[in-house]
């Protein structure tokens, strides 16, 4: 591995985690990470906290949209060094055979869309969310991933799926 890696974050619903992990990787990616997102059955919109979040941080949110993991498992679809999970309940589900054999791992990221009350209490949920994902993808971004093997990298992904915001250690 070296260079440029695609990375897709996958979900249940493909309108609020994924898509939060697509637009950061993609902006702070600068060349080196392209991230995409998919869902395992997409919910077809992305939650407008979503967009208020990704606004409020300057994120892009032009090409973002709900989509399936299928799209990611047909021929001609951008072969993936990462596949990261970032719900508990796709990452129990039996995921396609990705294209290319890419590193996997899980980082479980509570769901804002099941948060309840108010808007203010519903929006720092998905800003906790925002939050968490930009942490791990920014320590993703600064492995040495050229230096490390393929167990090493695995082992390095699942430890920044461990770490927590509150303390920024595992």
């Amino acid at each position: 591995m070296q260079g440029h890696y695609n990375v897709l974050f996958v979900c249940t619903g493909n309108s609020a985690r994924s898509i939060l992990a697509e637009a950061i990787t993609n902006h702070f990616g600068k060349g080196q990470f392209h991230g995409f997102s998919a869902g395992s059955q997409p919910k077809g919109f992305i939650y407008p906290q979503t967009f208020e979040v990704l606004r409020a941080v300057d994120l892009p949110t032009e090409t973002l949209r709900s989509k399936s993991w299928e799209e990611f498992t047909r021929p001609g679809a951008p072969e993936m060094d990462f596949v990261i999970t970032v719900c508990d309940q796709v990452a129990g589900e039996v995921c396609p055979a990705w294209p290319g054999a890419p590193i996997t791992a899980h980082w479980s990221i509570p769901d804002p869309a099941k948060a309840t009350g108010d808007d203010e209490v519903i929006y720092k949920a998905f800003l906790l969310a925002q939050s968490l994902l930009q942490q791990r993808i920014s320590l993703l971004m600064n492995l040495r991933i050229e230096a490390l093997d393929r167990l090493a990298l695995s082992s390095r992904l699942a430890a920044i799926g461990q770490i927590s915001e509150a303390s920024g250690q595992s």
